[in-house]
């Protein structure tokens, strides 16, 4: 489901009073696109991509920013887990049994998240992810898009901002923040990656970018 819209820039929330950052865990299959899904047989329930969803939210109060709130649910798919996706995320489908569907969360989530900014980290992936399970739901079609980059500020593409050349990598980037990722170090979760990307765009859009980079990073480009 491809947009052009362009993310956000830190210009643009001067006058924001609340954003939520949000990170996504996944089966991490890749999404049919609009066209594959058309030729698929009729009635065919496709499996989800979400897994599990974390929120934090971001108050701006007299310009200045704080966490707020968080909210997190893990996601039943209907459908397998790659081995690849949960040596990242840790998630095997027994822990699923018996959770919720994403068509069955999203009432939650939407109160949650309200028509406010998102933040993400790699959001064009959050985008994807979302628009998804939304068409799933039934919300829209999947040759639509509820969100696109105009929702959304993306620490990647600010990171690459202030720091030209690095890899975009959450791990990186909070290496370079000095912020502490150490309960990354054995898996990624959903929650625990909405509040390190809102503590980056904290100290990014604090100013504080000008310490020296720590030497150990073991993220990904």
């Amino acid at each position: 489901m491809p947009w052009k819209d362009t993310m956000l820039t830190l210009d643009e929330l001067a006058a924001v009073g609340r954003m939520v950052a949000i990170d996504a865990e996944t089966t991490g299959f890749r999404i049919p696109t609009a066209a594959e899904i058309g030729k698929m047989p009729k009635g065919l329930r496709l499996p989800g991509i979400v897994i599990e969803i974390g929120c934090v939210e971001l108050l701006q109060d007299g310009g200045r920013w704080k966490t707020g709130a968080n909210w997190q649910r893990r996601i039943q798919p209907n459908g397998p887990i790659a081995k690849a996706a949960i040596a990242i995320h840790g998630i095997h489908p027994t822990q699923l049994a018996g959770e919720p569907q994403f068509r069955d969360v999203l009432d939650e989530f939407e109160t949650f998240i309200g028509q406010d900014v998102l933040l993400a980290h790699s959001a064009d992936n959050e985008i994807s992810f979302l628009n998804f399970e939304y068409a799933r739901a039934g919300r829209c079609g999947f040759d639509e898009a509820i969100f696109s980059g105009n929702d959304f500020v993306c620490t990647q593409e600010l990171s690459r901002q202030f720091f030209p050349g690095v890899p975009g990598s959450l791990d990186v980037l909070c290496d370079r923040l000095w912020i502490d990722r150490s309960d990354r170090f054995q898996h990624h979760g959903a929650l625990l990656d909405a509040i390190l990307t809102a503590e980056a765009f904290l100290k990014m859009q604090g100013g504080f970018v000008q310490d020296d980079t720590r030497s150990v990073s073991f993220g990904d480009p």
